[in-house]
């Protein structure tokens, strides 16, 4: 195997959960990866402690194994905050020693916060010197990017987008009126909180409206949030579901809402642009840079139950504005957000390093 052709890519379990799955899953079915003759290697899947950390040093040494004897052209590292970080700070600094071009690829929201606030003076050296260090950074939005410049200034910043790929549903028109999808981490950052508030305000006028809460996280304090609102025949839990009962979940509703307080740019929210939903977010992280307020989405602040509360309102009884919202949420995916026009965009981030001479 030659140096310029093969490459690793390193990141979480495909078939597991979250947004940084649902990306590596697209570049697998999509072909991108053997189109680029890159090798996938999970560094990180759910279980118990030991299986982390054995799921990590499994990684560490296929690295430390290629890097020797295979001797890769580009290693790409997805990563979020905390110990996804330092992991993949790890595997690229082993990159780094052995010359190879790096690709840190940014996901989740809170990264500026971890990168800010949480870290103290030695973490702040190492998470600027990793940036700074990649041949590239990927950020997912110019509003990242402006932070990363702010946080890294030597860093060499691209803004590529999360993709989506574009399918014809094999389900058979199942939309549901009043029914809303919430998929993500069920916790205070989600905003579940204040969606649950919402319904609540709402469930006395629409009564066919229904919540179908799909992800893991803090099920207990929601389920009794739901028990003291008296919304329990409104509400739906139904954990972390795998891509056919996401699917599915799509089609049978009416809205999407993702009232976030933090985001970089959320697979869910492009999922359900895709599917041709009306969708109800916060203007946070990447979102204001895709969605415009009434044109291909409503726009709500963040931590604000009555004003989700009226704009989920104004879509159920706007049958017109839904449809024009959903139209235009597929034509914005179609036109910047599909497969085909990102995984162009990393084509081309591939070539150019591998045309880049190692020092």
């Amino acid at each position: 195997m030659s140096r310029e052709t093969v490459s690793l890519m390193l990141g979480t379990d495909p078939a597991g959960r979250g947004g940084i799955a649902s990306v590596v899953s697209l570049f697998q079915e999509e072909g991108f990866l053997d189109q680029q003759n890159v090798k996938y290697i999970t560094s990180h899947r759910e279980g118990t402690s030991f299986e982390k950390l054995t799921t990590m040093l499994l990684a560490t040494w296929q690295v430390l194994w290629h890097c020797t004897f295979a001797r890769p052209a580009i290693i790409h590292a997805h990563s979020a905050s905390r110990a996804s970080f330092i992991r993949k700070s790890i595997f690229l600094a082993i990159a780094r020693f052995f010359r190879c071009q790096t690709v840190f690829h940014l996901h989740g929201g809170q990264f500026s916060h971890f990168a800010s606030k949480e870290s103290g003076p030695l973490l702040k050296w190492w998470i600027r010197r990793t940036l700074e260090r990649s041949s590239i950074v990927i950020a997912l939005s110019e509003s990242w990017a402006a932070f990363l410049s702010a946080y890294a200034p030597a860093a060499n910043i691209l803004v590529i987008p999360n993709s989506v790929a574009l399918r014809t549903q094999s389900f058979e028109r199942m939309e549901e009126s009043g029914r809303i999808l919430f998929l993500g981490h069920v916790g205070k950052g989600k905003g579940i909180f204040e969606l649950l508030k919402a319904v609540s305000l709402l469930k006395d006028s629409r009564q066919d409206i229904r919540l179908a809460i799909c992800g893991n996280g803090h099920l207990d304090l929601a389920r009794k949030m739901v028990d003291e609102l008296g919304i329990g025949s409104n509400v739906e839990f139904h954990g972390w579901i795998n891509p056919d009962q996401r699917a599915k979940e799509f089609a049978r509703a009416s809205i999407f809402t993702l009232p976030s307080y933090e985001e970089g740019l959320p697979m869910a929210m492009l999922e359900a642009m895709a599917a041709g939903k009306a969708i109800v977010v916060t203007p946070v992280g990447g979102i204001p840079e895709v969605v415009k307020d009434r044109e291909n989405g409503l726009l709500v602040p963040p931590g604000d139950a009555h004003a989700l509360a009226q704009a989920l309102r104004e879509i159920m009884e706007d049958s017109s504005l839904s449809k024009m919202l959903a139209e235009n949420a597929v034509r914005t995916v179609e036109a910047r957000f599909s497969t085909p026009v990102v995984l162009a965009q990393f084509s081309q981030v591939y070539e150019s390093l591998r045309g880049v001479p190692q020092s």
